[in-house]
């Protein structure tokens, strides 16, 4: 089950105990979910559509508790795609259903279709976080914080989609946005600081634990492999300074022998070939008598200058007098 899915079991769980919050969650998610259709005989009636059974029992509930409606529910298959099932909630034809409707912030007062967010529905803190936690449910989602942090929720209007992120901004550290997606408005956060802030304020504490357990795991693995990946590009470059520098010494040896240099040159040359593996610090830590590893870095970068001098010195052929003028102290 999708952490998407387990957030919103919890928030369908979920009951609110004042009237004008239940009024709020049941009018969020008729105007996420919700359809108004008309008889042939010219009565209103108002169904939602959703995929969680769950859902579906929690607007069969506010429905029941704040108008005293008579609500169906069907259950359809889907035979396509993910063969799940579609729940129909019915709310049935009733003599009110305009008056009905225009409280839920359906309808304005001349009976015209209200883009935005009636404001009475959201007068007050509570009910604001249960009309988000209805607008949650009927169309939002959230990843898995084991992947991207990202909170969404879709509508097909770019009014109501810029009133629900004015919505969101009036909850403290919480700056939503919107992109339009095809046909959609999508209203999103990508902060898993923001996220964990809305889910909070939706009420999924236990989806804001886990998503806080799993933001800290995934903190310290990204933590742990940044250390790893520095302490390898850093044994890297150890690795590649030590070769170059037996490199040079070897060649030196070869060419002109190691007692033809100074001697404090002799003994950084002869430590490095014996101890090709240790850093410069360690290198100098072994010295007698030990020496810093800026030191042990100037006698290298002596020796390294030496050997490439004596390379373009010799070319194909060893001119011995240059040599010899050269390694003369």
């Amino acid at each position: 089950m999708s952490f998407s899915t387990l957030t919103k079991d919890e928030l369908a769980r979920i009951f609110p105990e004042k009237k004008c919050c239940q009024l709020a969650e049941l009018a969020a998610l008729v105007r996420m979910d919700g359809t108004i259709t008309i008889s042939p005989q010219h009565k209103i009636g108002l169904h939602v559509n959703t995929e969680n059974a769950a859902v579906a029992r929690k607007i069969f509930r506010l429905a029941k508790q704040v108008f005293q409606l008579e609500v169906e529910i069907r259950i359809q298959k889907r035979e396509r795609l993910k063969k799940n099932n579609l729940y129909h909630v019915h709310l049935l034809s009733h003599p009110d259903m305009n008056d009905i409707l225009k409280q839920l912030g359906i309808l304005r007062a001349d009976g015209t279709i209200m883009a935005e967010i009636k404001k009475s529905l959201i007068s007050s803190q509570c009910c604001r976080r249960s009309y988000l936690r209805g607008v949650f449910l009927g169309a939002g989602s959230v990843n898995s914080p084991e992947g991207n942090y990202h909170l969404e929720i879709i509508t097909n209007s770019t009014e109501y989609a810029k009133a629900l992120v004015a919505l969101i901004d009036r909850f403290r550290d919480i700056r939503a946005k919107v992109s339009g997606r095809k046909k959609w408005n999508v209203v999103y956060l990508k902060e898993s600081e923001q996220i964990v802030s809305f889910l909070g304020i939706i009420g999924a504490h236990q989806a804001l634990l886990n998503f806080e357990n799993t933001r800290i795991v995934k903190g310290m693995r990204n933590q742990v492999n940044r250390l790893v990946n520095c302490e390898t590009a850093n044994l890297n470059k150890t690795v590649d300074a030590s070769l170059k520098q037996v490199d040079n010494i070897m060649f030196l040896e070869g060419l002109i022998g190691l007692d033809k240099l100074p001697i404090r040159l002799q003994d950084i040359a002869r430590l490095r070939l014996a101890n090709p593996d240790v850093s410069l610090k360690e290198l100098g830590e072994i010295m007698e008598p030990p020496i810093g590893k800026s030191g042990v870095n100037h006698r290298m970068r002596k020796i390294e200058e030496l050997a490439e001098e004596l390379r373009k010195c010799t070319g194909e052929f060893v001119n011995k007098e240059k040599i010899d003028k050269k390694t003369r102290l």
